[in-house]
């Protein structure tokens, strides 16, 4: 049976870097190429494949349909490749990623799917970290991070993981002493639990409802979205969380106030340098959650 002849191999390498890392500068420099010798990789494998994978207009490179559907093909194949090599060496040492998570998104997302990932990467292990300012560590102290924000800062490569509305979470007997409908007389005397990092929720919140004026009773500061929860089961206070927080806490405890639906601010960002994609926990961990849709 004759062989079949394989692509050349640097300049598939010379492609995969430069969508990847979105920059073809960024990718000459991370294989150690001038730009011109990896675009003339890059024009092999277009020659190999018959297509035009890139437009290219001054210094910019950009994929064109063709390139895009080329790399949702090939990425799956080098992916698994990568994967069997790993199998079969003795001198593959542990794959280890440094990656801020959320405490709630930890508990509520992540870690009830973080076997389906060892299962399939059983090399891969991952040092987590809840500490403050996950953002502004990605890159020093973390490989990567998810987190809550209205948009990551540029420079970073990042993946919007959901959209969110904004709820009144609260104790069902909280919810039956308001009553039926919310007014700024039925909540003047309530307690509002707001988290340090999400202040524009309550903000939204309350425009939506027309309750801009409302004076709450008082509001309680929290760092922590589970304690946030528990109290507001304890009819400690109404918590101004997100519908995806109250649906996966599935607490019978806890239940929302009726009101306007208002999108959140804020959603969950996965976050990493680009140059971080080429490091293979990142590549294994980022793929890995977007294909799982957390």
């Amino acid at each position: 049976m004759p062989q079949r002849r394989l692509p050349p191999l640097r300049a598939l390498e010379a492609f995969m870097r430069t969508v990847r890392l979105g920059s073809a500068r960024a990718a000459a420099e991370e294989i150690g190429l001038s730009p011109s010798a990896l675009s003339r990789r890059i024009t092999n494998l277009e020659e190999f494949v018959g297509k035009k994978l890139f437009t290219r207009a001054r210094q910019s490179m950009q994929l064109t349909d063709e390139g895009q559907a080329f790399y949702e093909a090939v990425n799956p194949h080098l992916e698994a490749l990568a994967r069997a090599v790993e199998s079969q060496s003795d001198n593959i040492a542990l794959l280890r990623l440094r990656l801020g998570v959320l405490p709630m998104f930890g508990s509520q997302r992540l870690f009830p799917r973080l076997g389906e990932l060892r299962k399939r990467h059983p090399l891969l292990h991952i040092d987590i970290d809840t500490a403050p300012h996950l953002e502004d560590r990605v890159g020093d102290t973390l490989d990567a991070a998810i987190i809550l924000s209205r948009g990551p800062a540029s420079g970073l490569h990042a993946v919007r993981l959901d959209h969110n509305l904004v709820h009144a979470i609260c104790s069902k007997e909280v919810a039956r002493a308001i009553g039926p409908e919310i007014t700024p007389e039925s909540l003047s005397k309530q307690t509002f639990l707001i988290h340090n990092e999400l202040p524009e929720s309550f903000v939204a919140w309350k425009k939506a409802n027309q309750l801009e004026d409302m004076e709450a009773g008082a509001i309680d500061h929290y760092d922590s979205g589970a304690l946030m929860l528990e109290a507001a089961a304890q009819g400690l206070g109404i918590a101004i969380m997100h519908d995806d927080h109250l649906r996966r806490a599935n607490d019978n405890r806890l239940t929302n106030l009726p009101g306007a639906p208002v999108e959140s601010p804020y959603s969950y960002w996965f976050v990493c340098k680009p140059v971080a994609l080429e490091s293979r926990p990142v590549r294994i961990f980022h793929d890995w959650l977007v294909r799982a849709g957390l």
